[in-house]
C-alpha cells in the first residue's frame, strides 16, 4: 500500500489558499504544487497548515496471513460436517473411513471399546454417550442392530445436545426406525431415514451405482438445517451412490421382494453345505457367492428384516408357496410317467391319461397382510 501525503503551510492568507484550490492544485491532480510565497510577504501574518492525505492501493498486492489459503479453508470447511457416529460395529467404521476421507469431522461411541481402531482411522472416540453429545456434533449418526436401535436411542443424553440436531439411521427397516425417532425425539430435532442398500462386502471397493435410499422425515425449514441434510446426503452422491428419495413404507415394501428375499434363499442354501466343483458354471458361481455374502451377515440381523418388517411373513409365505407348487408340478410330471410306464397302452386308450398341470400363478404381492389359504383344487 502507497501513501502520499503533501503539506501546505503558511500561506499570507485564507484567500491564498482558495486561490490555490481553484487554481492549479485539486483532490485529482498530483503533479505539482504552487510553491509558497516568498518568506518577506508571511513576516507578520499568521501561519496555517493544512494536511491533505492521498491512498493508493493495489488490487493485485499480496494481502496479508495467505488470504487466499483461508478462504479455501473456510469453503472446504463450509461442505463438512461434524459427525456422531453411535455404534461403531462393522459397518460403521465402514461409513467412517469414507466420511474422514472426505474431511468430516467424525466422533464415536460404543458398548465395546473401539478406541484403538478409531485412532487408525481417524476417529475421535468416547466411550461415554454424555461426553460425545456435549461435543454438539451437527449429525447423529445410527449405525446399531436393528435389535439394538430402541434401547441405545432411549439412552442418548439428549438434553446435552443442540436442539437442531440432525438424527440419520442406516437400519434395513426404515418404517420401524421412522416411528422411533418420531416416538423418541423431541420435535426441536431434524430426522433423515436412509437405507445404504451395500455393506462393507459388497462396498468394499467402491459405492458407485450402489443405490441409497433417503427419506426426509423431519427437516427444518432454516436455511442452515436444510443446507445441513444436504451436505450430509452429498457424503454418498459425491461417491457415485445413485440416490433413491422415497418414503419408508415404500422402502419397506420393495426391501421384502429383494433384501428379504436374496437373505432368506442365501441362508437356504447355506443350510446345503454347497461346494465349488471343478466343472462350476455361472450360475452356480453366483449361488456359492450369494450365500458367501449373507452368511457373512449375523443372524440378528435377518432376524430383524422378518421381525420388523410387516411385508417379510407375506414374502415367507409366497415362497414356501412357491416352493410346495413347484414340488407338486415335479411330482404330477413323476406321476404321469410311471402311470404311462405301468398302465400307458390301455389307460391311452380309453382317454384316462391326462397331461400334468403346470406351475399355478401365484397370488400377487399385498400389504404385508398374510396371505389367503390355498385351496387344493387346483391340483
Amino acid at each position: 500500500m502507497l501513501s502520499i501525503s503533501p503539506t501546505i503551510s503558511k500561506f499570507s492568507n485564507l484567500s491564498d489558499l482558495r486561490h490555490l484550490n481553484r487554481g492549479r492544485y485539486s483532490r485529482h491532480s498530483l503533479s505539482h504544487l504552487v510553491p509558497p510565497p516568498p518568506s518577506t510577504h508571511i513576516r507578520n501574518t499568521k501561519t496555517l497548515r493544512l494536511r491533505h492525505n492521498f491512498r493508493i492501493s493495489a488490487i493485485d498486492a499480496a494481502q496479508p496471513f495467505d488470504y487466499e489459503s483461508k478462504i479455501s479453508d473456510h469453503i472446504a470447511k463450509s461442505k463438512t460436517l461434524k459427525i456422531a457416529i453411535v455404534g461403531f460395529g462393522n459397518f460403521g467404521q465402514f461409513l467412517a473411513k469414507t466420511l474422514v476421507r472426505q474431511g468430516h469431522t467424525v466422533l464415536a461411541h460404543s458398548r465395546t471399546d473401539y478406541s484403538a481402531v478409531a485412532a487408525e482411522i481417524g476417529v475421535s472416540f468416547y466411550s461415554n454417550a454424555d461426553d460425545i453429545c456435549e461435543e454438539h456434533p451437527e449429525v447423529i449418526l445410527l449405525c446399531t442392530s436393528i435389535l439394538s436401535t430402541d434401547k441405545v436411542l432411549r439412552s442418548l443424553p439428549l438434553q446435552r445436545l443442540k436442539r437442531s440436531t440432525l438424527f440419520v439411521d442406516v437400519l434395513s427397516v426404515k418404517e420401524f426406525a421412522k416411528d422411533l425417532f418420531l416416538q423418541i425425539l423431541p420435535l426441536d430435532f431434524d430426522i433423515l431415514c436412509t437405507h445404504p442398500m451395500f455393506g462393507p462386502e459388497s462396498g468394499k471397493n467402491s459405492w458407485k451405482d450402489l443405490p441409497f435410499v433417503y427419506d426426509k422425515v423431519r427437516i427444518g425449514r432454516d436455511e442452515s438445517r436444510v443446507s445441513r441434510c444436504e451436505k450430509f446426503l452429498d457424503s454418498f452422491a459425491r461417491e457415485g451412490c445413485i440416490m433413491k428419495e422415497m418414503t419408508c413404507a415404500e422402502h419397506d415394501q420393495h426391501a421384502a421382494e429383494s433384501q428379504f428375499i436374496t437373505h432368506t434363499v442365501g441362508r437356504i442354501l447355506e443350510k446345503l453345505d454347497l461346494d465349488s466343483t471343478p466343472i462350476n458354471t455361472k450360475g452356480y458361481e453366483r449361488l456359492l457367492d450369494l450365500v458367501e455374502n449373507t452368511s457373512s451377515d449375523s443372524f440378528e440381523l435377518y432376524y430383524g428384516l422378518f421381525m420388523y418388517n410387516k411385508n417379510a411373513m407375506e414374502q415367507l409365505e409366497r415362497l414356501d408357496l412357491a416352493f410346495e407348487s413347484l414340488k407338486k408340478e415335479l411330482f404330477g410330471h413323476l406321476h404321469e410317467v410311471l402311470r404311462k410306464q405301468l398302465f400307458g397302452t390301455k389307460e391311452r386308450s380309453l382317454g384316462l391319461l391326462q397331461e400334468p398341470r403346470a406351475l399355478s400363478k401365484l397370488p400377487p404381492n399385498g400389504n404385508g397382510s398374510s396371505l389367503p389359504p390355498q385351496s387344493d383344487s387346483a391340483n
